[in-house]
């Protein structure tokens, strides 16, 4: 019996609570909400001064628990309790008990989810449409998906399989070891309670000594290796990875680098995103380097980092959903995490070449502050790199892939504020032609407007006149560009980017990463909007959008502590000074934070062999309250070598 919590009939003006039996419902009504309260209360205590129900499956999980010593005694429950062993007809009540009028459903009612109990019927019907389906892929996401959002269905699941798995007619058919490829999906997925915990382990070892040798014994070995790895996962595995546990095999997965190059790893579905960053280290002999690396997911416009303990393989389907539904492309990257020593990068090295891709990411981005004959040096170095000497038949990169699109905007708004003649502008070299693809920032203002003909037919042609300046703009900088790409003849590969490197370090910030602070305010009355909050090996720093000198920068030996104090604001605490940002980037910044602090103490020996300085998995509400040692007393340390 249960009791639903007091419920509001208020197109009757009375307040209700519902009572459920195995056989009947009784739904009680009054007019006083603290009656309707005591009332319940009532009833709930009388039920729970009952012992709680147990079903016989429960009872004989038990029976066999107690007497898994002695073979021939647990031969006679199974012979005598058909319960425990496989049927072909259905189930009419769950193994194990469930709340009557459970509510647990509603939180996932738009999936169309009945009662607990009705969904662990349904269940084992659809296990049993296994043996006959011609695809099980469908059917074994279904149910997975199923345990994912209703969690105490897990133990249910995995009690069926058992059951289906043991006495079964004709164990070594295809059919039959469908049970066994759902419980290998279901063991890499969820573990089971404890009490079903023992009980399937006690099953995989009686199958392997009934069926040595065999399919049966195969799959057994597999599931309880599995069994000592899982950790509950945050997606429903894809069809490629239910495809190669079905098979009990290894996922190909492929990790971009910046640049053109890729490694390809064989994951399990227990890889871990730390796994993963040390064979690419291996891989690319970076196993010695004084910086760290991370994981990103990544596409032509966002990019985060993936955290240490995170299952590669819940990353691959998250990706695979997420093209799914932008219809954009994503991948997962391998790149530089904590830049703490650029100086001892070999320029020879695959590492040289990462710290080269990933500053000029930050340049197209708009996040190296320079001036813009600075920048056009950088992409004419950049094409030198990427093109070699110059030729009219070379195929040229789009601008927005060499220049930053907000300098564009910059030289239209300045020209618009201060109307004056233009100057002829040069044209772009056959071949190159000017870039189509610009930041639609500039042109918000000239979208469309329904209130009157005449205003839409106003901002079309602003939108026409805007883009046809910035063809010109584009134009007249491709121009510079490749003036300055042909005076870098006879430069090699290498020297470009040694050029390259040199022009970016002047910038005091090189290597720190940039985060968009939305809002500033310090306890001394300080307060601004849209800055930069710059992360770096030896400091914290703020800096206005676009400017290369900060504002104010932290050392780390003067934060006293750090941390998410809402949704949406972090908080570093400096000497006597508290600084909150509102920013949309809390996990990255807590997680590079705690990496650093991590790397200083490391170095500074107070930390012997400890781990290694990596993305960290806390950032729950509080605080990081650091020593004047930079002993972090961290929620977390960093979880992997990123």
């Amino acid at each position: 019996m249960s009791v639903i919590s007091v419920e509001s009939r208020k197109n009757l003006g009375y307040w209700g609570i519902t009572v459920y039996g195995r056989k009947h419902c009784y739904r009680l009504y009054t007019k006083h909400f603290n009656e309707a309260v005591h009332w319940a209360c009532a009833i709930q205590k009388i039920i729970d001064t009952k012992a709680p129900v147990e079903t016989p499956t429960q009872l004989l999980i038990r029976d066999i628990e107690e007497n898994k010593f002695h073979p021939e005694v647990v031969e006679h429950i199974y012979q005598h309790n058909p319960i425990l062993k496989y049927t072909q007809s259905p189930l009419y009540a769950p193994l194990l008990p469930f709340p009557y009028g459970s509510l647990e459903h509603t939180y996932h009612s738009g999936k169309g989810y009945g009662s607990i109990r009705d969904e662990a019927v349904k269940l084992f019907n659809c296990l049993q449409q296994l043996e006959s389906a011609r695809d099980p892929v469908p059917i074994i996401q279904g149910v997975l998906q199923t345990c994912l959002d209703l969690r105490p269905l897990r133990d249910e699941v995995y009690c069926q399989l058992v059951k289906q798995t043991s006495y079964t007619p004709a164990p070594y058919t295809a059919a039959h070891l469908r049970y066994w490829q759902l419980l290998t999906c279901m063991s890499c997925t969820f573990l089971p309670g404890p009490t079903v915990l023992k009980y399937l382990r006690f099953h995989l070892k009686r199958i392997q000594s009934q069926s040595p040798e065999s399919e049966m014994d195969n799959y057994a070995s597999f599931i309880s290796e599995a069994l000592e790895k899982t950790k509950c996962r945050e997606c429903v595995p894809s069809w490629e990875e239910i495809q190669m546990l079905m098979n009990r095999e290894e996922m190909l997965c492929t990790v971009h680098y910046p640049g053109p190059g890729s490694c390809q790893l064989y994951i399990s579905s227990h890889t871990t995103a730390n796994e993963v960053v040390r064979r690419m280290q291996e891989k690319l002999g970076l196993q010695d380097s004084k910086n760290t690396f991370a994981l990103y997911q990544q596409n032509a416009l966002w990019e985060q980092p993936v955290a240490g303990s995170t299952l590669i393989a819940d990353v691959l389907t998250s990706l695979s959903a997420k093209e799914s539904e932008s219809k954009s492309q994503w991948k997962l990257c391998f790149k530089l995490y904590c830049l703490l020593d650029a100086d001892s990068i070999s320029v020879d090295s695959v590492e040289y070449l990462l710290l080269f891709e990933q500053c000029h990411e930050m340049v197209v981005r708009g996040q190296l502050p320079a001036c813009e004959e600075d920048l056009q040096a950088l992409a004419a170095l950049r094409l030198q790199c990427l093109m070699g000497d110059f030729s009219t038949h070379a195929p040229c990169p789009p601008l927005d892939e060499l220049f930053p699109g907000h300098m564009l905007e910059a030289r239209i708004l300045v020209s618009l504020s201060a109307p004056q003649t233009l100057p002829p502008c040069p044209v772009a070299a056959q071949g190159c032609p000017a870039t189509q693809r610009f930041p639609s920032g500039l042109l918000a203002g000239t979208l469309w407007n329904h209130t009157a003909t005449a205003a839409h037919k106003q901002k079309v042609e602003q939108d026409l006149r805007l883009r046809s300046r910035l063809k010109e703009e584009a134009a007249a900088v491709m121009g510079s560009i490749l003036e300055r790409w042909k005076g870098l003849a006879g430069y090699s590969c290498r020297d470009s980017m040694a050029a390259y490197l040199t022009i970016a370090r002047q910038w005091s910030g090189f290597g720190c990463t940039l985060y968009e602070v939305d809002f500033y305010i310090s306890s001394t009355g300080s307060f601004s909007q849209k800055l930069w909050l710059g992360v770096a090996a030896t400091a914290v720093s703020l800096y206005r959008q676009g400017e290369a000198e900060a504002l104010e920068s932290f050392p780390y030996g003067q934060i006293c502590s750090y941390g998410v104090s809402d949704s949406n604001t972090f908080k570093i605490t400096a000497g006597d000074r508290d600084l909150l940002f509102e920013t949309t980037k809390l996990t990255e910044i807590m997680q590079l934070m705690n990496a650093y602090f991590s790397a200083i103490h490391r170095q500074r020996g107070k930390g012997g062999e400890g781990p290694d300085p990596t993305i960290a998995e806390s950032t729950d509400v509080g605080f990081h309250h650091l020593t004047s040692t930079l002993t972090p007393a961290l929620l977390e340390l960093p979880s992997h070598p990123v």
